[in-house]
């Protein structure tokens, strides 16, 4: 793999894991655990500190992901805490110590990773929209394809449209967002055609598009073009407080569109060619940078959504994993057995490698 992929991939994933380790060790540290490292990467430690409370932060050989270890759960994320040994422990020992903190300071720490990677994802969002701005072209149709979807809806040149299924359409993108995933489907859209309002019905057609990069994805599409003339076009910096607000839109619109597109795969609507893991993610990394910083910016906020939705799912070995375990514990007012947990995790080890392909992008 070129160095054109490499730096980039390296670049967004440092940033990614970097937060969402970063969430799991403000968490702990404010719930009184002590951490005892703090890894960018994993293997032989290439570079590294201790700060005044005597964590090691460093960064490793091994540049595919990160992790953060507390004092007490030294096999934290690999198999079930050793109580044995924990067993040992001073009092004051087990006050620092993670396995010995209630349910509810355990299960923050875990779920604070996946909530730093979409607070990333909302910063990032909210600083390009207050930066560089918010591009934004009308949904006024200029040229419908002959025989598509559009020309059998009815649509004609110069219809803007302003409504689908009862949502508000205020541009293209909006449009796009909304008939892209539904392929298929029968779709009330409502135009304003020269002041008068008129519903169509339009049902997309599955499309394989090929984007600047190359890259085949399989689309929603009506057979229109956007309109590209002058007052058709605006470009609008924010406010912080609106553009945080659009950053967290923005943030929900990657959840759903990949949870959608998941439980697309398992239904046998959509086709899982689409998913990638890290080879796949080194490409699209190398693929955007040649777009520029601010690309590569925006690719790293939509991974650091999907990383954290992913951890959020309910198998072992994840986050997720682990908060179901705590629920269960919770519930039952006692953890489960070892052995249980221990079952548990070799399920998520068996799983894990697959579900990794799962970080839609």
């Amino acid at each position: 793999m070129s160095l054109a992929y490499v730096v980039p991939f390296l670049f967004v994933l440092t940033i990614v894991v970097f937060f969402h380790e970063l969430g799991h060790f403000l968490i702990a540290r404010w719930c009184g655990i002590k951490v005892v490292t703090f890894s960018i990467g994993f293997g032989p430690e290439i570079v590294g500190f201790n700060d005044r409370y005597g964590t090691r932060w460093k960064v490793s050989a091994v540049p595919l992901g990160g992790y953060v270890k507390f004092f007490g759960d030294d096999n934290a994320g690999e198999a079930v805490p050793d109580r044995e040994a924990a067993a040992g422990m001073t009092e004051a020992e087990k006050a620092d110590s993670f396995i010995f903190k209630k349910v509810g300071a355990r299960a923050a720490v875990v779920a604070a990773g996946p909530i730093a990677n979409f607070i990333l994802a909302i910063a990032i969002f909210a600083g390009i929209f207050m930066t560089i701005g918010k591009q934004t072209t009308s949904a006024r149709v200029d040229t419908v394809q002959a025989g598509s979807a559009a020309q059998i809806a009815g649509f004609m040149p110069g219809d803007l449209v302003i409504g689908i299924n009862g949502d508000r359409i205020e541009n293209f993108a909006d449009m796009q967002r909304i008939v892209s995933v539904s392929a298929g489907e029968p779709l009330s859209v409502e135009v304003d055609r020269g002041g008068a309002h008129v519903t169509l019905k339009a049902v997309p057609e599955l499309k394989e598009i090929k984007d600047n990069f190359g890259n085949v994805h399989r689309l929603g599409v009506l057979g229109i073009s956007r309109s590209m003339a002058p007052g058709d076009i605006k470009t609008q910096k924010v406010g912080p407080f609106s553009a945080i607000v659009m950053g967290a839109q923005e943030t929900w619109f990657v959840v759903d569109r990949t949870l959608s597109y998941i439980a697309g795969v398992f239904a046998g609507r959509e086709a899982a060619d689409q998913l990638g893991g890290p080879i796949r993610i080194a490409q699209v990394s190398g693929q955007v940078a040649t777009a520029g910083f601010a690309a590569l910016i925006h690719l790293t906020a939509v991974l650091s959504v999907s990383i954290g939705l992913l951890n959020l799912f309910p198998i072992p070995l994840l986050d997720g994993g682990h908060l179901l375990f705590y629920g269960i514990e919770a519930a039952r007012g006692r953890p489960l057995s070892e052995r249980a947990q221990e079952v548990g995790f070799r399920i998520g080890l068996a799983i894990v490698p697959d579900v990794d392909d799962f970080c839609n992008l």
